[in-house]
């Protein structure tokens, strides 16, 4: 079945738009199309010219395409506020790692989420009415494209052309921002929503961040988000590079990656990198636990490279480490490692909320400068370079003396009620004997907060907020309350 939407006007040369979509039914539950060529121009006989383009699409039956060709769904109007609904991911994959990566897109992945993910070939076994995973994309043939970096893949390439295919395959209006990533980047889409709600997208935005560990921002360029962490482009860019972007890569043959190729091209037009502090590609090996429990002041936007470094919940596997802290994020996903941090002077003790993740006890009282320093509790992407060990934010040596260290407190579990949001931490094995009775007898620690609600002018200004302690009749309890800090009050022994 066949269908062409021709669009001709009264000069004399027309143009013509042509799609086609031939749909191919294997069995009831299975619906694919062909979205065909797409032709610029046309002469008097209306006979096609040789450019196009070709994308395979696999999509469930009876839903409407999520990359649509129709008016059908509603439209809005700029002054709406940004929704999900105005994202489009493209998501770098392979027909041969997709079965073993999905599970990660499934963490952070919903049926109402536009986007496709991108393959070099259709994997044997795909399952097309799994609204759990985006539809796949096959990505066009770059052969025609020369690559010349020694030791680099060629599938660089590629995976660069998502930001000009996502774009084909894309029809309508409502798309403000287009976000990328890779099969194993963790999005939080709620949090992208806010982030971006700051910036106007009629503008042009690049928006990223670069790696944690210097040396290779050095080597790629502190400019340059990379790609694995997560980056976001503003349609109104995204829609110019689209034209440009295949004769610009020509130039960058000896470029490495993909987003080395994206970065380079939007340079050509002129536009930088807005920093985001929230994706994070995770160039780091080991324990990643100080990273995420001095989390920066911004929303929580993307993690990485999650299979190479260990589960970040004790006594998990990856995947089940991460579905916990998801069970965290769906009840309150702008809170989300939002770090916060109250003193109980009764003991002289400092404790850090990493909210949804875990809670550190000092057992001294700490400066909160001193406090927001991320600990190195992991090592070196690569430990054998030049500038291994030396980090793009700052950090803190952790003590050799493990009575010297903070006590933690994973979380447990997380409830929503009608009286707030209560999170609860369970302690985590300490080898210490010098502990004092009162650290010893504590097990549980309870955080009620509210749920947090933020607008855009509090995004583009985001405050730390504050706790108290509160008092508690068993020894093996302490109660935390997170509230808004009042207008002039300090963060410190008090």
């Amino acid at each position: 079945m066949s269908m062409y939407r021709r669009k001709l006007n009264m000069m004399e040369e027309a143009e013509l738009v042509v799609e086609e979509w031939e749909f191919l039914r294997e069995n009831d539950s299975d619906r694919r199309f062909l979205l065909g060529k797409k032709v610029e121009h046309v002469d008097e006989d209306h006979h096609e010219n040789a450019f196009g383009y070709v994308a395979m699409v696999l999509r469930r039956p009876n839903k409407i395409p999520i990359l649509d060709v129709g008016s059908s769904l509603q439209q809005t109007t700029d002054s709406d506020p940004t929704d999900v609904n105005h994202l489009v991911f493209g998501i770098a994959s392979t027909g041969k790692s997709w079965a073993d990566r999905k599970k990660y897109v499934k963490l952070w992945w919903n049926k109402i989420i536009k986007g496709c993910v991108f393959v070099d070939n259709l994997p044997p076994e795909q399952n097309d009415s799994d609204d759990s995973v985006p539809p796949l994309c096959v990505s066009e043939d770059t052969s025609k494209f020369l690559y010349t970096c020694k030791g680099g893949l060629r599938s660089a390439i590629r995976v660069a052309r998502i930001v000009k295919e996502i774009v084909g395959l894309n029809n309508h209006s409502n798309v403000r921002w287009y976000v990328f990533g890779d099969d194993d980047t963790v999005f939080f889409p709620e949090n992208l929503v806010k982030t971006l709600s700051k910036y106007d997208h009629r503008l042009w935005y690049y928006v990223g961040a670069y790696s944690e560990n210097y040396e290779g921002s050095y080597v790629f360029g502190f400019g340059m988000a990379f790609g694995g962490g997560g980056f976001a482009i503003s349609a109104s860019l995204a829609n110019v590079l689209y034209e440009v972007f295949d004769s610009c890569i020509e130039r960058y043959s000896h470029l490495y990656g993909s987003d080395a190729r994206v970065f380079s091209c939007i340079s050509e037009l002129g536009v930088g990198l807005t920093y985001e502090p929230g994706f994070h590609q995770v160039d780091l090996s080991g324990n990643i636990f100080g990273l995420l429990a001095s989390h920066p002041l911004s929303l929580l936007l993307s993690l990485h490279h999650l299979d190479l470094v260990e589960p970040i919940f004790p006594q998990m596997t990856t995947s089940k480490s991460l579905q916990h802290l998801f069970e965290a994020a769906n009840v309150d996903s702008l809170r989300i490692l939002q770090q916060t941090v109250c003193y109980d002077k009764q003991f002289s003790r400092t404790i850090s909320v990493s909210w949804g993740y875990a809670v550190q006890i000092f057992q001294y009282n700490e400066l909160l400068p001193n406090i927001l320093r991320v600990r190195e509790t992991f090592r070196p992407w690569r430990e054998n370079l030049p500038f291994a060990g030396v980090y793009t934010f700052s950090t803190t040596k952790i003590q050799k003396d493990s009575c010297e260290r903070p006590t933690i407190f994973y979380l447990d579990n997380v409830s929503s009620g009608k009286d707030g949001i209560v999170s609860n931490y369970t302690k985590s094995f300490r080898n210490c004997s010098k502990d004092n009775t009162s650290l010893k007898n504590l097990e549980v620690i309870k955080v009620v907060t509210k749920k947090l609600d933020l607008n855009t002018k509090q995004v583009q200004t985001l405050r730390r907020q504050c706790c108290d302690v509160l008092h508690s009749n068993s020894s093996q309890l302490m109660e935390i309350a997170i509230r808004e800090c009042r207008y002039e009050e300090l963060i410190y022994m008090h």
